[in-house]
């Protein structure tokens, strides 16, 4: 399906039915859309199933549509309260996944206008609690793409800063390369009305509160994150992929990224990285082609990565999936590392 997970069809969805699919969550990760990437991750599959799990089934029980069924043990799907171990396999009702058309490298929505149920709703859609170091935001505001009355402030934010309101940010889910988008053209390209669009980003902030208090209990500070939606075969919003894992929201401790960023940090000092950015600059369809492979992760930080991605699970679900250090441990030699 991409380059960290595999999809799996049981059923096609129709218009007005619901298919039924499977995510096969993998060891690969993906950094700066690049895409698969030279190392696997030893159990970030498993961790990231367990964890995502662990958000829908909460979200379910708070009234929260979404489009998890369960997990698969033994080709049977199971609560995570039913599982024996950790699975990278889980089961989702499947919606049509609907592609704007591009013409002369420009992308049409047209289509949205017209779609009424059972679809993905073509946005990223994600939550920002604070401003930390590596935040596309700062990038934007120098550019100039990003304006400081777009986030609410009245003054350039400094890399660390929390904000005083929760801002949501909009990119695109179904180019070739995410594209920020402001929140008029969020609206205009996703088909939805301005009252779906308000509900919209109040149940962002409804799960970024989740979140928050979960990541609270285990001393994480919930830094940003990003969700995905689609509408049901009724037209009521539903929450799809993966939320609340460590692919997906950036968390800190004492300062120190707990996500993707780890990876990140070390790659934003490479050769490969500065070709990243000056490909993009001249062709943001194209650039992948620009650039050679990227170097392979130093053995410890692997290490590290993939037993912070098993120590989360463990601490966020409270329950010992992996037989891992703490993270805390971890964190301190991730920091002495870095």
């Amino acid at each position: 399906m991409g380059s960290v997970k595999d999809l799996i069809i049981l059923e096609n969805p129709t218009e007005n039915t619901f298919g039924r699919g499977r995510f096969v969550f993998s060891d690969r990760y993906s950094v700066f859309d690049y895409g698969e990437m030279p190392d696997l991750i030893e159990d970030k599959g498993k961790a990231i199933c367990i964890v995502t799990s662990f958000f829908f089934e909460k979200l379910e029980n708070l009234g929260i549509k979404t489009h998890y069924i369960g997990v698969v043990e033994e080709d049977k799907v199971k609560s995570l309260s039913e599982l024996k171990n950790p699975s990278n396999i889980l089961e989702f009702k499947m919606v049509r996944v609907v592609k704007p058309e591009l013409k002369d490298n420009i992308y049409d929505y047209s289509i949205f206008q017209s779609l009424k149920n059972n679809f993905l709703i073509p946005l990223e859609v994600i939550y920002r609690n604070s401003l930390p170091e590596g935040s596309s935001v700062f990038r934007r505001l120098k550019d100039g793409s990003l304006k400081i009355e777009d986030l609410g402030l009245n003054k350039i934010p400094t890399p660390g800063e929390k904000l005083e309101k929760p801002i949501v940010d909009f990119s695109t889910k179904l180019e070739v390369n995410d594209r920020y988008l402001s929140k008029e053209e969020a609206l205009n390209i996703s088909g939805l009305s301005k009252k779906e669009f308000e509900k919209l980003i109040n149940i962002t902030l409804f799960i970024d509160d989740l979140i928050t208090y979960e990541a609270e209990k285990i001393n994480l500070i919930n830094e940003d994150g990003k969700f995905e939606y689609a509408f049901d075969t009724e037209r009521n919003f539903m929450v799809v992929d993966a939320l609340g894992t460590l692919d997906e929201c950036r968390f800190t401790y004492n300062s120190i990224p707990i996500s993707k960023e780890i990876a990140r940090i070390y790659y934003r000092k490479t050769d490969w990285y500065k070709e990243i950015e000056e490909a993009k600059k001249k062709d943001r369809f194209h650039w992948k082609n620009m650039v050679g492979s990227p170097p392979h992760l130093p053995k410890e930080l692997k290490y590290l990565i993939s037993s912070i991605y098993k120590a989360y699970a463990n601490e966020i679900t409270q329950r010992e999936w992996f037989d891992t250090p703490h993270m805390k441990d971890l964190l301190n030699r991730l920091q002495e590392l870095l």
